[in-house]
């Protein structure tokens, strides 16, 4: 395509080949959008992209923009807001740089970059898609209190962003009320499911392992002291399920821990490519989906997706009144139980005992999987980004 003003500007600070669904959905959607017409995708570089879609023979026809990454999800918080800084900086030269008609832009990293966006498009009459994965910093301050005048002026500025923004993208119904009650924006809002990681190649077991596995970020939201802490208690207890974690995270090292003390039962393997992830998902009965209840009003658990497809029971550790909880009941995907510890190491051992009831359960749920591919990701959004482009 030729130079002059990019047709449209994809930014999302996680990307292929680190973040395999997300960044590689965004990657498909540069792909084909960039068969007619000029299109910029801006990033942090965490693996050198550039020699990555050279070896794979992806991106052609994208023009990418990889930024450094000076911070990952284990970070302090006070690196990952250094590093946020410097990447809303990075879009901002890029941004001036490329001077796109159409950006789509994610709260990967939230509000700061999403403010440069929205003064990008007023100064340059440029539209935008905002993608609310979380909201925030309502999400952030759920586990990490912000300081009021701060969190104050961060949701006036994000709310500002959602009026302005020519449409919004978000998860689920209880996420787009918070979005309408905080920000009473008239832009319209679209549900989007996240897609769910590759499954091809993956081998599915005679029979699969009694226990549990965990896949993805053991984060500040995801109820990691409380889960160590039960499976702990449990396994204090005679215990004899095995338990499977896999993804970094602050608290990765209190998993570490608990594998240390309990290596015929726990095995923590670390960062793990998406294919390896996956098969731990289907080697497994269960997989485990803790999430704070507070959250679920402004975020939904990316790995749901995946576990639908692993064909493994899920056990939501949260309560019952949540938007996760209602999923897992509405889908007959397992069970929910209560963020104790006591109650978390009791169901363990009822799923021990073989006493837990699953007639009502359906595994199969092919029109959920239907709708949870990249392929239906990506067509959303051509429709919904790529349309504006060529309208």
């Amino acid at each position: 395509m030729g130079k002059g003003r990019a047709d449209i500007a994809i930014i999302n600070r996680s990307f292929w080949p680190i973040y395999p669904v997300i960044g590689e959905a965004l990657l498909r959607f540069a792909e084909g959008a960039a068969d007619q017409h000029r299109v910029c995708v801006i990033m942090q570089d965490h693996a050198d992209i550039r020699s990555q879609l050279s070896e794979h023979q992806r991106g052609k026809g994208v023009e990418f923009f990889p930024g450094k990454a000076w911070s990952t999800s284990g970070s302090s918080i006070l690196a990952r807001i250094l590093d946020a800084v410097f990447f809303m900086l990075w879009v901002a030269f890029c941004l001036l740089k490329t001077r796109p008609r159409e950006v789509y832009v994610s709260t990967d990293p939230p509000v700061l970059v999403p403010i440069i966006v929205m003064l990008y498009a007023r100064l340059f009459g440029a539209s935008y898609t905002y993608h609310l994965q979380d909201i925030h910093p309502e999400a952030t301050n759920v586990v990490i209190p912000v300081n009021r005048l701060l969190f104050r002026f961060l949701r006036c500025m994000d709310s500002a962003v959602m009026r302005r923004a020519g449409q919004l993208l978000t998860l689920t119904e209880e996420m787009k009320t918070e979005i309408l009650s905080r920000s009473r924006t008239r832009a319209p809002i679209h549900l989007l499911s996240n897609p769910a990681v590759s499954f091809d190649g993956v081998q599915e077991r005679e029979e699969k392992i009694p226990g549990f596995s965990f896949c993805g970020n053991a984060g500040r939201l995801q109820r990691i002291p409380l889960v160590v802490e039960a499976i702990d208690a449990y396994l204090k207890d005679g215990g004899q399920l095995s338990f499977a974690f896999a993804g970094g995270g602050v608290f990765s090292a209190d998993i570490e821990q608990l594998a240390a003390r309990f290596p015929e039962r726990v095995t923590y393997h670390g960062q793990v490519s998406a294919s390896a992830a996956a098969q731990l998902n289907v080697d497994y009965q269960w997989a485990l989906l803790p999430i704070e209840d507070e959250v679920t009003r402004f975020a939904f658990p990316s790995k749901t997706s995946s576990y639908v497809f692993s064909g493994a029971l899920i056990l939501a550790v949260c309560g019952k009144a949540t938007s996760v909880a209602q999923w897992v009941a509405a889908n007959r995907l397992g069970c929910v139980v209560e963020p104790e510890v006591s109650a978390l190491a009791d169901f363990f051992r009822l799923v021990e005992r073989g006493e837990v009831d699953q007639a009502g359960f359906d595994l199969q749920r092919e029109d959920l999987k239907a709708a949870l591919g990249f392929d239906v990701f990506v067509a959303h959004l051509n429709r919904l980004v790529l349309g504006r482009v060529t309208s």
